[in-house]
C-alpha cells in the first residue's frame, strides 16, 4: 500500500492499524490514519534481530509542513532512526532528562551519596534548562556549550536570609562538579547505547583547567563558638558536631544513634561520598557531647535531629547557618563545609600525620595533600626559623 503521495493517503481508510511502505529489509515506514480528513501520525518500524520481533518508534504528525513534504520529512527521520540502529544504538529513545534519572538509579543502591549529590545537581542546573528535553540521538555540541555558559554565566546568592540579596559568580569549581555529574551521566547512557557517539559533549564539558578546590575560609576556635552561640538551639548541636569532627555535613546528618557506642566513645561513620565505614575514636568531651545527643531515642533515630525531630539536610540547615553566620559577624560565604574545612585545617596545622588526617576526614592523603598540604609548608617554615642562632 502507498503512502508516499497525498493522493493516496487521501484514499486511505481509517483505520487503526498503520499503513506500512518498505524502505529497505527490516526497515518500514508507517502512517496511521485514524479519521477521514484528518492528519494522519507517521511511524518507523525496525525488526530486532536480538529478540525477533518488530520494534516502533513514533516519528510524529509533521502537521507545520505542507502535505507534499510530509512523506519525504518522514524518511528522512525514519532514516536517521534506523542509521542510529544500524551503529549499535539502542531501541529505546532517550532525553538528556531520562538520561540523568538513568544515572542517578543506576548508582543509587552501591553509591548512595553520589547519587543524592548527582540529583540534586541535576535538579537545579539540568532539568530546569532547556537541553533537558533534547534527545540524546539529537543532541549536538552547540547544546552542551550553551548550557555550560548558562551555568556558568548564572549567579548565587550568598545571603539568601539578608534584606537585601548579595550575589556572586559561581566558583570554577562548583562548575566543574555540575559538569563532572552531567558527563557522568551522559557517558552511562552511551555505554548503555542510547547514543552512538559522545562527541557533542567529549570537549564541551571538559573541566575548567584552572579551577582551585581549595576551600579558602577558615573559622578559628572563637569563631566556631560565635556561630554556636547565634544558631537556633537544634541548629547548635549540628553545628558544634561538625566543629568536633572532620566528617561531611551530610554525613553527619545520616548518622543514626546506632552509630554511637557511648561505651567505647567510637563514631561510625557509613554513609559518606567514599562509600566505606570508619570509626572515630573520641575524645572524653566529644563523647560526652555525642552521648547528650542519644537522650532516649530508638537506635535508628537521627543522631542529630532538627527541632521537629527528622533528620537534616542542606534544605534545612542552609538559611539559619547563613542567618546564623550573619549575627556572629562572620563572612557570609560561611557554610557547613566551612567547619569541616577549618577542622581538618586544625588537625594538620595541629601536627596529626596526613594518613591519620585522610582517615578520620573519609579521603585520601593526595586530597590532603593537595588541599591542606600548605599549612605542613607553614609550619616547616615556622619551625625552621625557630633554629636561627
Amino acid at each position: 500500500m502507498r503512502i508516499d503521495t497525498v493522493d493516496a493517503r487521501t484514499k486511505l481508510k481509517p483505520r487503526r492499524a498503520p499503513y506500512w511502505q518498505k524502505l529497505a529489509t527490516g526497515q518500514h515506514l508507517g502512517y496511521r490514519k485514524m479519521v477521514q480528513g484528518g492528519n494522519g501520525s507517521w511511524l518507523a518500524q525496525a525488526y530486532d534481530e536480538t529478540t525477533r520481533k518488530q520494534t516502533r518508534k513514533s516519528l510524529g504528525v509533521f502537521d507545520d509542513h505542507p502535505p507534499s513534504k510530509r512523506f519525504d520529512i518522514a524518511v528522512g527521520k525514519a532514516r536517521e532512526w534506523f542509521d542510529h540502529l544500524s551503529a549499535g544504538g539502542g531501541f529505546t529513545v532517550l532525553t538528556v532528562r531520562d538520561a540523568c534519572r538513568d544515572y542517578v538509579e543506576n548508582v543509587r543502591r552501591d553509591r548512595p551519596a553520589t547519587a543524592q549529590d548527582a540529583e540534586a545537581r541535576f535538579k537545579r542546573w539540568v532539568l530546569t534548562h532547556k537541553i533537558a528535553d533534547v534527545q540524546l540521538q539529537k543532541l549536538t555540541e552547540r547544546h552542551v556549550r550553551d548550557w555550560r555558559t548558562w551555568v556558568t554565566d548564572s549567579d548565587v546568592v550568598v545571603n539568601p536570609c539578608a534584606a537585601e540579596p548579595v550575589t556572586r559568580k559561581r566558583a570554577p569549581a562548583s562548575i566543574n562538579r555540575d559538569m563532572s555529574a552531567l558527563r557522568a551521566a551522559l557517558n552511562h547512557a552511551h555505554r548503555a547505547r542510547a547514543v552512538t557517539s559522545d562527541m557533542s559533549w567529549r570537549f564541551a564539558l571538559g573541566a575548567i583547567a584552572k579551577a582551585d578546590g581549595r576551600r579558602h575560609l577558615y573559622l578559628d576556635l572563637h569563631q566556631r563558638r560565635g556561630l554556636i552561640d547565634h544558631a537556633q538551639s537544634d541548629l547548635a548541636a549540628f553545628v558544634k558536631a561538625l566543629s568536633l569532627v572532620p566528617v561531611r555535613p551530610g554525613a553527619l546528618a545520616a548518622l543514626t544513634v546506632a552509630d554511637f557506642d557511648a561505651r567505647l566513645g567510637v563514631l561510625r561513620v557509613g554513609k559518606d561520598k567514599t562509600g566505606g565505614e570508619r570509626k572515630i575514636t573520641l575524645p572524653k568531651d566529644s563523647a560526652a557531647f555525642f552521648e547528650i545527643q542519644c537522650g532516649a531515642k530508638t537506635p535508628l533515630s537521627p543522631l542529630l535531629a532538627r527541632a521537629d525531630g527528622k533528620r537534616w539536610d542542606k534544605d534545612y540547615w542552609k538559611k539559619p547557618l547563613k542567618a546564623a553566620a550573619q549575627a556572629a559577624g562572620l563572612s557570609a560565604q560561611t557554610t557547613a563545609y566551612t567547619l569541616r574545612h577549618s577542622v581538618i585545617t586544625d588537625l594538620v596545622v595541629n601536627g596529626l600525620d596526613l594518613l591519620t588526617v585522610a582517615q578520620m576526614s573519609g579521603t585520601s592523603v593526595a586530597m590532603i595533600e593537595r588541599h591542606y598540604g600548605h599549612h605542613r609548608a607553614e609550619h616547616a617554615a615556622a619551625a625552621l626559623a625557630n633554629l636561627v642562632p
